[in-house]
């Protein structure tokens, strides 16, 4: 009896096992579910937002709760649902993948986690402030920001708490992948996810103290009589927009990295194929996040800057679609001629693979100078960074979920099921976000709870395909339930007919050999 009490206080149980572990499995998993939680919280926001546009004129709500609305789905869906929930791939998978026993920093870990579930605490309870949550938009672009209510500083203070949990993450990240390698194990032999989050994780550490230094700046505006952003007073709100944004444009390559490193570690296996190109992929990354940080001007291309720095954004903008087309091109390259099978993982990784792509050329559209003067704030811009961020980002993320969920519960998921998922989220993922483009060509501006007659077809549409959208992953949180529930027990070689490589591209093979696959009997 004494053991087992030793052994209860060593390792605790229920409740106090999750609040004070310091295991990367269970943090991996406390990130995924409160990622999957924050994940229906914004879009029950999005489909609040296209309940109010499936018909011109005013439906079920006021047009600055709209705008609430609108401010608090950006704020979420990013710092709550797709950051975490890379966060969490990263835990469970970079200890596994490079032979570590635990993250470098367990403590430090424990605790990057927990700040989360306050810093979203105090963000949703702007709504029930004084002036109710600010209608900003995701941006807090000054001035609005500047006159918003009290809602506005729970906002600047969760982000605080964010910019922290974040920064704390990258630092272990990074000690971690750099410190606690096994034996042998090469940065040239790392596999191509945890690449990306020693990138990824280079990029927060530089980036969250620009937004938490910004946001701070707003703070002072409101409270302490400075006019950082205030024109009345000397300042300069187009100053804002260029601190915002240098923060703004690698934080869309935080979110969409990790996701590439996903990718390329489905597309090889249901290819039966090593990763094509893999020092060209690692070198284009790199060249990604270097070149993220010289390109926030295309956001703001309308504010009046000078005619040399705008064609500066613009090259610099299409510059960075080089080393995105070359890992386009060794995915591809990859499938190319390859043994391949479509298991659920696949199937978002190629419908990550076309979607991705017409987010990137629709990006492409919008560095153009003169052209983005008329795409700027119209539906165009929503519907390219849902084809980045959803079709990339959150796709990425059920792809990844697919393909080590077996590995996380030690059993096979429904592959029915599966499908089901994804071909319901990729069609009305698609009827949601394409009729935009449209939208948005035709003129109809974003963040206005109102519209023209001529738009109501597409929008009704897009409402339609929303409501699809949301509703079709409750089959995500059905299939996630089962497999941890109970199910069929996984193999020791989950992907059957892999020959192996699926194992040798996640996790060091035996005796720390990295230049050799296992032998296949």
């Amino acid at each position: 009896m004494a053991s087992v009490a030793a052994t209860h206080a060593e390792h605790p149980v229920g409740l106090k096992r999750w609040l004070f572990t310091t295991n990367h499995k269970d943090i991996g998993t406390m990130y995924l579910v409160f990622s999957l939680l924050m994940f229906f919280v914004a879009g029950s926001f999005a489909m609040l937002i296209r309940a109010e546009l499936f018909s011109p004129g005013m439906q079920i709500m006021k047009p600055y709760f709209f705008n609430q609305l609108i401010t608090m789905h950006g704020l979420v869906m990013i710092f709550g649902a797709i950051m975490p929930g890379f966060v969490g791939f990263a835990n469970w998978l970079i200890p596994m993948m490079i032979g570590a026993p635990d993250m470098a920093l367990p403590r430090l870990n424990n605790w990057s986690f927990w700040i989360l579930p306050f810093a979203f605490t105090l963000m949703l309870s702007s709504f029930f402030m004084p002036g109710g949550a600010p209608a900003t938009g995701w941006t807090m672009y000054a001035p609005l920001s500047i006159q918003a209510g009290v809602g506005m500083d729970c906002v600047i203070f969760a982000i605080h708490m964010l910019g922290i949990s974040s920064v704390l993450g990258a630092i272990n990240i990074i000690v971690t992948i750099l410190n606690m390698r096994a034996p042998g194990m090469t940065l040239m032999k790392m596999p191509m996810f945890v690449w990306t989050w020693l990138i990824t994780a280079f990029l927060l550490v530089a980036v969250m103290p620009v937004l938490a230094g910004t946001v701070t700046m707003v703070l002072m505006d409101r409270h302490f009589g400075t006019h950082f952003f205030s024109a009345a007073g000397g300042g300069d709100p187009v100053l804002y927009q260029h601190l915002f944004w240098f923060f703004g444009h690698p934080e869309v390559y935080i979110m969409i990295l990790p996701a590439f490193g996903i990718i390329s570690q489905i597309i090889p296996t249901f290819s039966r194929k090593p990763l094509f190109g893999y020092e060209s992929m690692v070198f284009a990354t790199a060249s990604i996040a270097f070149l993220s940080f010289i390109v926030w001007g295309h956001h703001m291309f309308t504010v009046g800057m000078p005619a040399p720095a705008e064609m500066f954004f613009m090259y610099s903008t299409m510059l960075i679609a080089v080393p995105t087309g070359v890992k386009v091109f060794n995915w591809v390259a990859t499938m190319w001629r390859g043994s391949l099978s479509f298991e659920t993982p696949m199937l978002f990784a190629i419908g990550f693979l076309v979607m991705f792509t017409i987010g990137g050329l629709s990006g492409l559209m919008l560095a153009i100078v003169p052209a983005d003067f008329q795409y700027h704030n119209t539906y165009f811009v929503v519907a390219h960074f849902h084809y980045v961020l959803f079709a990339g980002a959150a796709m990425a993320m059920m792809g990844g979920s697919y393909y080590w969920l077996p590995k996380w519960t030690g059993h096979m998921y429904s592959e029915t099921v599966g499908k089901w998922h994804f071909w319901l989220t990729t069609i009305f993922f698609n009827l949601t976000f394409f009729p935009m483009h449209f939208l948005g060509l035709a003129g109809m501006p974003r963040r206005i709870p109102d519209y023209a007659l001529q738009f109501t077809d597409l929008n009704r549409v897009s409402s339609i395909g929303a409501f699809g959208l949301g509703l079709s992953q409750l089959l995500w949180v059905y299939v996630v339930y089962q497999t941890v529930k109970g199910g069929k027990k996984a193999t020791d070689r989950v992907w059957e007919g892999a020959e192996g490589l699926e194992w040798t591209l996640s996790s060091p093979p035996p005796y720390h050999s990295f230049a050799t696959a296992p032998t296949v009997k």
